[in-house]
């Protein structure tokens, strides 16, 4: 399946909320949605980097996206602010690299809660809103890290495969209320992921067609379904059934794509 490419004027009016939204893909979506004017409101720790897009017209959030109180303040500042959420996007995370051995627990708990439990937060806190207007779009950024599970990623892999099964499941609950549900997987993109420079890889801009469209899908849109550069990806199809991957095949930079 592939995505019809959306005009900008399809999400026009609507409101959308981008987590992670100080830098990275959450930046590049969060200006792209904003420019094609809609009510954006941008959550995210950074509250330098938030500050940074009041001129483009994005209402920032600070906070921990793992506190759900954050996405509830998000939810409220959306509400005051158009009366409505159209949209989610559930964009924040990081990597924590580390074998079993070298990887702190914490690190491994706080990896978990930023790409899983934090999405969890900001579904619940849009889903009364989006089932009471009847029409929602809540889109999960992915990763093929999920699949590929490269050695010395099982914390950032495990996040991101768990967020693919929590939207397969959600899309299911929300379908009967207008509320579609699906995951986006970015790309290998030049991003603070890295921690490093990587002008190799393509700008965070690139994503934002694919989220758009996915943004403005149409009633009886495609649902609990995973796309990539405005083309379905089917996560996982590669790879049940196999073997694990040798040590350093793939690398990680081959599996990354945030």
């Amino acid at each position: 399946m592939q995505l019809e490419a959306a005009n900008g004027e399809a999400i026009a009016g609507r409101s959308v909320i981008v987590t992670g939204a100080a830098s990275g893909i959450g930046r590049a979506l969060a200006s792209g949605f904003a420019r094609d004017g809609a009510f954006v409101v941008g959550v995210d720790r950074n509250g330098e980097g938030l500050a940074g897009l009041e001129s483009e017209g994005v209402r920032g959030v600070v906070g921990d996206v793992t506190d759900p109180g954050t996405m509830q303040d998000a939810v409220a500042v959306t509400l005051e602010g158009s009366e409505r959420i159209d949209a989610l996007f559930n964009n924040a995370g990081f990597g924590a690299p580390g074998t079993v051995e070298t990887l702190g627990q914490e690190s491994f708990r706080s990896t978990i809660a930023v790409h899983l439990f934090a999405a969890f937060y900001g579904i619940k806190a849009v889903a009364p809103s989006m089932r009471r207007q009847r029409y929602g779009r809540i889109v999960n950024v992915l990763s093929r890290a999920a699949e590929a599970c490269a050695p010395a990623n099982s914390a950032y892999s495990a996040g991101k495969a768990a967020l693919w099964a929590l939207t397969r499941s959600v899309a299911g609950e929300l379908i009967e209320d207008g509320v579609l549900v699906n995951g986006l997987v970015p790309g290998m993109t030049n991003t603070g992921i890295w921690g490093r420079p990587r002008p190799e890889l393509q700008p965070p801009d690139e994503v934002y067609p694919t989220a758009l469209a996915l943004a403005t899908l149409p009633a009886g849109g495609p649902n609990g379904r995973v796309f990539w550069d405005m083309c379905e990806y089917h996560l996982f199809e590669r790879t049940i059934g196999q073997g694990v991957p040798m040590v350093g095949v793939p690398g990680r930079e081959e599996v990354e794509n945030r």
